[in-house]
Order: structure tokens, then C-alpha cells, then sequence
């Protein structure tokens, strides 16, 4: 069985430049699964911070599920991302740098069925930069027309 649950944040590739690109668990309840599962789940707003040495995901909206019943989920709480030590200590000193945050661009379910979160240290874009970005697509797509003549 093929996973085809692939959630993406476009929007922080346009903000930021990514520096490095984690993958990292996610603790789930069973219902956030199952809504997952459906791709019924939105990385727009979502971003990283460090409560108490331990990395969190906060702004990732995972819609209630349709069939759940009282204990159902709060679709916007703050959910613990799960990566090694040594991974957490280098993320905490660099996110704390000037400029540098940590963002949520993709979410996935593995070949083993278990939810993941790809988060990357990311430093903000100027206005300048998406500038360039913009003119760099236009000018790629206007090449793609000229060539199909």
C-alpha cells in the first residue's frame, strides 16, 4: 500500500531560506492519526519552539476526526516532536541565534505507517529576496513557453 499523505508548507519556502532539514516523530493520540490518515491536517502557521529543553510544534492544525466521539482531539494544540539529544542541543543553541527559527514543511507518513514532521532551521527572507524569487519563476516559466514554439 502506497502512502500518499504528503502535506506541505509552500508558504515557509517562500519566507525562509532553509539551513538544515530535520525529521522528527510526532506524538500523536489515536484520533490525530486517523485525521492525518484522511489528509485532513494544515502546516500554514506551524512553527517549532523549546519548552523545558524539549521541542514542541505549535500552529499545526490537525482537523477533529469525523467519527470520534468525547475524546476527541484539540485540532490546534501544541504537539511533542521526538528527536535525539544531540539533534535537540544544536537546534536549541542555533534557533536562539538572531534571525533563525525553526518551521514545519512537510508532513508525511513513513513506509512503516508512523507520522512524521519535517522541520527546518530557517532564517527569514528580506523583501529583496522575494523579489528574485518571483522574477526567477517568471522568467522560467516564460522560457518553458518559448521553447514549446
Amino acid at each position: 500500500m502506497a502512502n500518499t499523505i504528503n502535506i506541505k508548507n509552500k508558504k515557509a519556502a517562500f519566507n525562509y531560506t532553509f539551513v538544515e532539514k530535520y525529521t522528527a516523530g510526532i506524538k500523536l493520540a489515536g484520533t490525530e492519526i486517523k485525521s492525518i490518515r484522511m489528509g485532513k491536517a494544515s502546516l500554514v502557521d506551524a512553527y517549532c519552539i523549546f519548552i523545558n529543553g524539549e521541542l514542541f510544534v505549535r500552529g499545526l492544525n490537525i482537523t477533529e476526526y469525523d467519527y470520534g466521539t468525547h475524546s476527541n482531539h484539540d485540532p490546534r494544540q501544541d504537539r511533542k516532536l521526538l528527536l535525539t539529544k544531540r539533534e535537540l542541543k544544536k537546534l536549541e543553541r542555533k534557533s536562539t541565534e538572531k534571525g533563525f527559527t525553526i518551521v514545519a514543511t512537510r508532513l508525511f507518513i513513513n513506509d512503516n505507517g508512523l507520522a512524521k514532521l519535517e522541520i527546518a532551521l530557517a532564517k527569514g527572507k528580506q523583501e529583496f529576496d522575494k523579489r528574485h524569487e518571483i522574477k526567477k519563476k517568471d522568467l522560467k516559466r516564460d522560457m518553458e513557453r518559448i521553447r514549446k514554439f
